[in-house]
């Protein structure tokens, strides 16, 4: 039976559209840019209405590039005897060897997909590198155990450097394989929706209400009945322990996952003000709040770096939530590019960054409230020294308890909380 489309005689027929020259423009436009290139990925899928199937191998060949870049080159340095590779050749190589090493994927069709978007006589070379690798292949895997981590996995030597210092080798290379593994899909079913949903044969998580969902039910999240969150956002929640009637600060809200959460534990009762300093962010946190259902949540756009007053005025919160801008470091499994756009020195910027956030903030609290700092950052000084030197400033707050979540040990992001009450 033919198909709709083909019923249609004034019906255009799709434009085909290489997947992997698509996949190295997306590389190559990632490298000169600033985008994720999650988003890079997203926009061009949609933009050439790619299917499901080929959506996916977009994504496995950019993500697979982007999480193996050092470990390809070492290969390719070796295989290519250190010559000189020329900027596109060297971006078609790493996607050639991506889908000869790395990804399950027909070696052969690899080779002549990748020959083909090659120019003139660079097709003669690429051909000869990838026909190599596919007589190599088991050696150069083999190469892996022998490897220093910062080749194997993929990660500047700087940062691994310093995670050793932090975590010792063995939790380091722990770290480093998480990051390596696409990363899992977790649902939050909404309490506050007026028809919740049961969780069915969805694979429950250790954190009460989320749930593993590789495949998350589309209704439930373009109906608000599910939120798509890591369950390790609902550490600084728990420690926030907002009560119905509260009034409550969540300081940098967008996109909202928290405040809805928050929302949901205070059984829609009271008030949370959610503050962004994008306009942007601001509009999709709203959007996220009614879709939640979260009805007690006001956005409120407001920068706290800026001297000028909020416009809630001088209101004293018996809770303060503040989720601090930070390097991302927990999250890197979900946030490929996170590794490969950080500096050394990121982490003192986020420090003085977070610390004045906080100063800022501070004086919103009543006396006796509770104020809770998070970040999504595995670094000492992005959380226990900010919180030693709020302390130190502040002789009137008490650290109650602190909280983080390791990647490798609790199967989530990596995300850090503390707990300071106020005299």
């Amino acid at each position: 039976m033919p198909s709709p489309r083909s019923t249609n005689a004034n019906a255009k027929a799709p434009r085909f559209v290489n997947t992997r020259e698509l996949a190295l423009d997306i590389l190559m436009n990632w490298e000169h840019g600033e985008e994720f290139a999650a988003n890079l990925v997203d926009r061009d899928a949609s933009a050439h209405h790619l299917e499901h199937r080929d959506a996916a191998l977009l994504q496995a060949l950019v993500f697979g590039t982007l999480r193996h870049i050092t470990l390809l080159d070492h290969w390719l340095e070796e295989l290519c005897n250190n010559n000189h590779l020329e900027h596109r050749v060297h971006w078609l190589l790493r996607l050639g060897l991506t889908q000869i090493l790395l990804l399950d994927h027909a070696p052969h069709a690899a080779v002549n997909e990748t020959v083909n978007l090659a120019d003139g006589k660079a097709r003669g070379l690429i051909n000869a590198i990838l026909r190599r690798t596919l007589r190599e292949r088991e050696t150069l895997l083999a190469q892996l155990p022998t490897l220093p981590l910062d080749e194997r996995y993929s990660h500047p030597d700087w940062l691994v450097d310093r995670w050793i210092k932090q975590f010792g080798p063995s939790d380091t290379e722990q770290l480093c394989q998480w990051n390596q593994k696409p990363a899992t899909t977790f649902i939050r079913l909404n309490q506050l929706h007026p028809k919740p949903v049961e969780p069915g044969d969805l694979k429950p998580s250790t954190i009460p209400g989320f749930y593993f969902a590789e495949n998350p039910p589309l209704t439930w999240l373009h109906t608000g009945q599910c939120y798509a969150q890591d369950p390790s956002t609902s550490h600084a929640c728990r420690l926030l322990d907002a009560q119905p009637g509260e009034l409550i600060l969540d300081a940098c809200a967008a996109p909202g996952g928290k405040t809805a959460l928050i929302a949901q534990m205070m059984q829609n009762q009271g008030r949370i003000i959610a503050c962004d300093s994008s306009s942007k962010r601001l509009q999709r946190m709203r959007n996220n709040l009614q879709r939640l259902h979260a009805t007690i949540a006001e956005p409120v756009l407001h920068d706290w770096t800026q001297t000028a007053k909020p416009t809630f005025g001088d209101l004293q919160f018996d809770r303060i939530l503040i989720d601090a801008p930070c390097s991302n470091t927990g999250v890197m499994r979900r946030r490929l590019d996170v590794r490969w756009r950080l500096e050394p020195e990121v982490f003192a910027e986020m420090q003085k960054l977070q610390t004045d956030l906080t100063n800022a903030i501070l004086p919103f609290l009543k006396p006796g409230g509770q104020l809770v700092y998070s970040t999504c950052s595995l670094d000492h000084d992005e959380n226990e020294i900010v919180i030693q030197k709020l302390l130190a400033q502040h002789p009137n707050l008490r650290l109650e308890q602190s909280h983080t979540a390791l990647p490798w040990r609790d199967q989530t992001d990596g995300a850090y909380a503390a707990l300071l009450i106020k005299s």
